[in-house]
């Protein structure tokens, strides 16, 4: 697909380099929250709800990437999905009403996906020869996770030194330099010879997983907001969210050619690996909820701190590559065994963080927790995907199958395990609050007393973060153990063989009943 006069050793990475600046791209970016709202009337549960509407874009989109990439030309994909990322971070900057923004991260979401499977499924052949994807997706993973972090860190640098809007200049810049080198280096090229034309897609089915996903989104991150169901607006949205998946599982059993086969959840171990891959992200979500609450309110560390101090979870990030990409693409072992070291990780970044969160302690002694949190993250993400992949062969099904994964993987447990730390969080300050208040209360009035407001604000309040904090990172200590344990039975084979004979509870409930009928 390149012109003759481009030469052969710098193609692969003039692609590389492509992908990197669309990973790079992002309706909304995390490490910019503050600054968009010092600057504009969006709450935190607005930018939310945007951040996460372009990852359900980006989910959404994966059943249509096995037939766009037989449909339209290399220079069509990559120069539309440019130019669309391009047009909605030129949109965001002028514009901060939600009704507009939402469709625009969802767009920009869908855009992103396809310009980083346009890159990386060109280049796959290039990275392994043989198409192992033991080794494909650990180099996938370096890009994805190097531009989450990176992202945040490059944002929120930028919002310091400039405005966030700069970030969405300098994001229509890498556009114009994909649009260009795909215009002046590469020619029109399809891998297919006789083109697939995209009739038969149920686009309406995909417009309603959009809209429940949606939905969804808002009941997880409005929800502590607006107090559950104590609101009228929360149960309404409850109720019609409940409709659409009502209308959407007709949809699915109806429509001869559904926009999702439910035969995906039929194949070998695929409802475990979701569960699996739910679980892990929920106690992941320790790391976007938590640690945004100490910093920002314990340690009062600025964003472009913050950011700059979580660049160090690419070290960890960087060394569980390599773990998964010498245990699945050179070794061939089991998975079972590296998840649980996975598991084992992220018990052990919630245990440095259990211990180590103090009000006046200096950041430098979370590096380690850091490092931690980010090999957890590369070796479940990668292991949890190989595993889908080794789950289901068939390539179309595949996609469907990695639409399922990347729900659970990016969107509902991020927004879910947001809203569980989130509201235990509430719950536990107050009953600290209100446990340990009563030893506040002055027999007498002198000086100091005079400041006993300034005092409860700095220093009591504070120290309740950190305490309640510390519980809630011992739960996640507790859950991780608990889970590292059982992939560490499930890797005996006479243990793993005999917790697939054990009958369901019904079984067990059908002979209980009979023996007490006899």
């Amino acid at each position: 697909m390149f012109r003759p006069f481009v030469p052969k050793l710098i193609r692969p990475w003039l692609y590389i380099a492509m992908v990197v600046c669309i990973q790079f791209s992002g309706g909304v970016y995390l490490g910019a929250l503050s600054a968009v709202r010092g600057t504009t009337n969006l709450m935190i549960e607005d930018l939310l709800m945007l951040l996460y509407a372009g990852l359900a874009g980006m989910a959404v989109y994966f059943p249509l990437l096995f037939r766009t990439k037989f449909r339209f030309t290399n220079q069509q994909l990559l120069c539309v999905s440019a130019i669309v990322i391009a047009v909605c971070s030129f949109l965001t900057m002028h514009t901060s009403n939600m009704a507009v923004l939402l469709p625009i991260c969802f767009v920009a979401g869908m855009a992103k996906i396809q310009g980083t499977f346009e890159c990386m499924s060109n280049i796959q052949l290039w990275i392994t020869p043989k198409r192992d994807f033991g080794v494909f997706f650990p180099v996938l993973h370096i890009v994805l996770l190097t531009a989450i972090i990176g992202s945040a860190w490059l944002s929120a640098a930028v919002a310091f030194r400039w405005s966030w809007q700069m970030m969405h200049v300098l994001t229509i810049a890498t556009m114009a330099f994909v649009v260009l080198t795909q215009l002046l280096l590469c020619r029109p090229f399809c891998p297919m010879p006789q083109r697939i034309p995209l009739h038969g897609i149920d686009f309406l089915t995909g417009l309603i997983i959009s809209v429940l996903m949606l939905m969804v989104c808002y009941l997880f991150v409005y929800g502590d907001y607006l107090m559950w169901f104590d609101s009228l607006r929360w149960r309404l949205v409850l109720a019609c969210a409940l409709v659409v998946a009502a209308v959407l599982m007709w949809r699915l059993r109806a429509c001869r050619k559904p926009y999702i086969d439910l035969q995906i959840f039929r194949y070998k171990n695929v409802v475990p690996i979701l569960l699996v891959t739910a679980v892990a992200e929920i106690l992941l979500g320790a790391e976007h909820t938590l640690e945004e609450i100490f910093y920002a309110e314990v340690a009062d560390l600025p964003e472009h701190i913050k950011s700059e101090h979580g660049l160090w979870a690419l070290c960890g990030i960087y060394g569980g590559v390599l773990i998964t990409l010498w245990w699945l693409g050179h070794k061939k072992w089991k998975v079972w065994r590296l998840l649980a070291f996975g598991f084992g990780c992220l018990l052990a970044y919630a245990a440095c963080m259990y211990f180590f969160i103090d009000v006046n302690a200096p950041i430098e002694q979370y590096r380690v927790a850091m490092i931690l949190r980010g090999c957890a993250c590369a070796v479940l993400s990668i292991s949890l995907m190989w595993s889908l992949h080794e789950s289901i062969p068939d390539l179309e099904h595949f996609f469907m199958g990695l639409f399922v994964f990347n729900i659970l993987h990016m969107y509902l447990a991020g927004a879910a395990g947001n809203a569980f730390y989130t509201n235990m969080f509430s719950h536990l300050l107050a009953d600290n609050m209100s446990r340990y208040g009563a030893y506040l209360v002055p027999t007498r009035i002198d000086a100091y007393h005079l400041f006993a407001t300034h005092f409860i604000d700095t220093v009591f309040l504070k120290s309740m973060m950190s305490v309640t904090l510390k519980q809630i990172y011992g739960i996640v200590v507790w859950l991780s153990a608990v889970t590292a344990v059982a992939f560490l039975l499930l890797d005996i084979p006479r243990v793993r063989t005999g917790v697939r004979k054990v009958p369901y509870w019904p079984v067990y409930g059908i002979d209980y009943l009979a023996r007490l009928k006899r």
